[in-house]
């Protein structure tokens, strides 16, 4: 299982007047600090990015290269911004992602297969709703696939994120079950193995801030995280400075493993 870091956000002060700015040197830090944590790979989630998205972007995944060779998850809805991270890059990259949403077939679909790169499909409904249980998440997962497949890509460059919801919400502790059971289902439905991401992070939102809700996140964090290791997730993102969550995934690994237990590895 793969951590990936979700640091890189533009809803972070920081890297908001960083990238207004044009400023590499908090990127640079950030990114050093996230690697440093035990990160396997970086989102790099600018947002829409409605002004100089092509410059922007540009210079985000420049910047981030320039002090790693981790993969990275090129993280925007803007088709422009997308294309021109994908034509800096200079190592492995993502597209994060596309939906059902004809927007996203039509303009972000078509540069995974023009890039030759992987790409994470939502299973999100055409108008982004997000799929009550497991079976849902399955019909949308045949027609995320069969999009992959009209286009002409290879059906390895998809990976499926099921969408965890927070828990907040009013079935939010049934759609966290839902996901563990279509993860596990997942190979059977397609016939292959698929890869799974999951964003982690996305379980708690909501929550206000305070040391006692953040006792809480980070227990829930580490709670259902091995569930969805034993699931099968492939790849898992969250904010990757919870060095707790980091521990109990780097303690997953070696208990699903194929391989003679060994504590050495923890």
């Amino acid at each position: 299982m793969l951590l990936v870091a979700d640091n890189l956000h533009i809803i972070n002060p920081v890297i908001q007047k960083a990238l207004e700015t044009l400023d590499p040197g908090p990127i640079q830090e950030i990114t050093e600090r996230c690697e440093a944590a035990g990160a396997d790979a970086i989102d790099i989630n600018t947002g829409p990015l409605s002004r100089h998205p092509e410059e922007k972007m540009t210079f985000m995944v420049e910047t981030v290269q320039s002090v790693t060779n981790l993969p990275i998850l090129i993280d925007t809805a803007n088709p422009k911004a997308m294309e021109a991270g994908l034509k800096a890059n200079k190592n492995i990259s993502i597209i994060n992602g596309f939906s059902l949403e004809p927007q996203k077939l039509e303009k972000i679909l078509p540069l995974a297969k023009k890039y030759k790169s992987d790409i994470i499909g939502y299973l999100l409904y055409p108008d982004s709703r997000v799929p009550n249980d497991a079976s849902e998440r399955c019909t949308l997962a045949i027609q995320i696939l069969q999009a992959i497949q009209d286009i002409g890509m290879d059906e390895s460059q998809l990976i499926i994120d099921p969408i965890i919801v927070p828990l907040s919400w009013q079935n939010g502790n049934q759609q966290a079950k839902e996901i563990l059971t279509f993860i596990h289902n997942l190979p059977d439905l397609f016939g292959f193995q698929v890869k799974t991401i999951a964003g982690l992070s996305n379980l708690t939102s909501g929550l206000t801030s305070g040391h006692e809700n953040m006792k809480k996140k980070l227990l829930v964090e580490r709670t259902y995280l091995p569930m969805l290791a034993s699931a099968g997730l492939d790849m898992v993102l969250f904010n990757i400075f919870h060095n707790q969550t980091v521990e109990s995934a780097k303690a997953c690994v070696p208990l699903i493993s194929p391989r003679i237990f060994s504590w050495a590895e923890l």
